[in-house]
């Protein structure tokens, strides 16, 4: 430590107007120390009060006043006030006071070393510039808050916004503090900054391209927070929980977390269930598939036992005219079963089917209901059901679902079919039995 010079002290003493510290520096001298370290040992004195002075002043504001306010706010109607408490705006702004107290007495502690109040004085405006930077991001954490308690906003990305406001108030922040410390304007500093754009271009590309599809996300409305979005390539598939400036975040059905680069929702197709969710109706889309070798023409007894069905009791005699009319119009040869027109068992399986879904309550009625017949396969003729169920919610569809297909398997047997089946074990060990006692 370089102490002051004879001259500076006694120049010093004379221009000093300080009482506390003349009489501090008063005391040491008393005490038997020169006049040097009197100087230098009175300044680390009054220094190590201050310090305990300000330290107290923060733990009074922090705790006293804090918790009257906070007790205060609690008892309060008001929910805007309580993001106060949850953001810690209050705790920082208590840290205010003590440093704005230091920056007034700074210069009565350490009265003679000014390299030391130079010092001091830029180390309590860099804190005072954090703590200002704090507060700000604080009050933006409250904006925040408030704008998600508002239906209009719930679904927005509100963190990637916060979080580009984050990038540029410490940019700004870190721009002052800079210029505090070197002296340098920040004009000039921001000047040289611009040399360097490529290398904080490289540096932040991920933050520029999410900040880019933070922007474009929210512009076109092709993914809010609460959507149901699946993406095999990231094995994706469940509900968004939080878009922010580098990720988003889906909980999948299984409540794994799917942390997804926010810019691959520009580059890779992702399927948004938003659209089946609020149109009020989701897909049924699954096929029966009946063994062909089962598919024939109904004998009239057969017609008869099925006219029995209240749901089909209707098209079968409405189809029983129509067929009589059109076979005494071509003369057909009814001694042959393929000369004119007869029903068969899929044909009036496929007529129950669409009978049963319209008086089924729990099928939407103003989109698509229909049971076509696909391309016969290897696995016999598909019987596609395509329909609409009125409740969107997954458990409830799936239950839905089971129940349609769990009356069908049961009535199909009722029409002399058989649904498609692999041969089976029991299958083939039957067969082989059947043909050792042929033998």
């Amino acid at each position: 430590m370089q102490l002051p010079s004879t001259d500076l002290l006694e120049k010093i003493n004379k221009q000093s107007q300080s009482k506390i510290y003349d009489w501090s520096y008063q005391k040491f001298l008393q005490a038997g120390f020169n006049s040097e370290w009197s100087h230098t040992i009175n300044s680390l004195f009054l220094l190590l009060i201050v310090i305990i002075i300000l330290l107290t002043i923060d733990f009074i504001t922090r705790k006293v006043v804090l918790t009257l306010v906070t007790r205060f706010i609690t008892r309060s109607k008001n929910v805007i006030d309580d993001h106060l408490i949850k953001n810690k705006t209050l705790k920082y702004i208590s840290h205010f006071i003590p440093l704005f107290i230091a920056q007034q007495i700074s210069p009565i502690i350490f009265l003679g070393f000014p390299n030391w109040l130079k010092a001091i004085n830029k180390g309590i405006e860099v804190l005072l510039v954090l703590i200002i930077m704090a507060i700000i991001h604080s009050a933006l954490k409250i904006i925040r808050d408030i704008l998600k308690s508002r239906k209009s906003f719930a679904d927005k990305p509100l963190e990637s916004y916060l979080q580009v406001a984050q990038i540029v108030l410490i940019c700004i922040g870190g721009t002052i503090i800079f210029s505090i410390l070197t002296g340098i304007s920040p004009k000039t500093f921001l000047v040289s900054l611009g040399a360097a754009s490529a290398v904080l271009i490289l540096v932040f590309k991920d933050t520029i391209l999410g900040f880019v599809a933070s922007i474009s996300v929210s512009a076109n409305d092709s993914i809010r927070v609460g959507d149901w979005i699946e993406m095999p390539k990231h094995n994706a598939d469940g509900s968004v929980i939080e878009i922010n400036l580098n990720n988003v975040k889906v909980q999948n059905f299984d409540k794994t977390i799917t942390t997804i680069p926010t810019h691959t929702l520009l580059i890779d197709s992702f399927k948004n269930y938003r659209g089946m969710q609020t149109s009020g109706g989701r897909r049924i889309k699954r096929a029966i598939n009946i063994k062909i070798s089962t598919i024939r023409f109904m004998t009239e007894e057969e017609i008869m036992d099925l006219e029995k069905i209240k749901l089909l009791k209707p098209f079968i005699e409405q189809r029983r005219l129509e067929i009589n009319e059109y076979n005494i119009k071509s003369q057909a040869d009814q001694t042959m079963p393929v000369n004119g027109r007869k029903m068969t068992n899929i044909g009036l399986f496929r007529a129950y089917i669409t009978a049963y879904i319209r008086q089924n309550p729990n099928m939407h009625k103003e989109m698509i209901s229909m049971v076509r017949q696909m391309d016969p396969t290897e696995h016999g003729v598909p019987l596609e059901i395509y329909v609409f169920t009125n409740d969107t919610r997954f458990e409830i569809y799936e239950g839905i679902r089971s129940d349609l297909f769990d009356h069908l398997f049961a009535a199909i047997t009722f029409f002399k079919l058989e649904v498609f089946e692999s041969p089976a074990s029991d299958d083939l060990r039957n067969l082989r039995i059947k043909i050792d006692q042929e033998k």
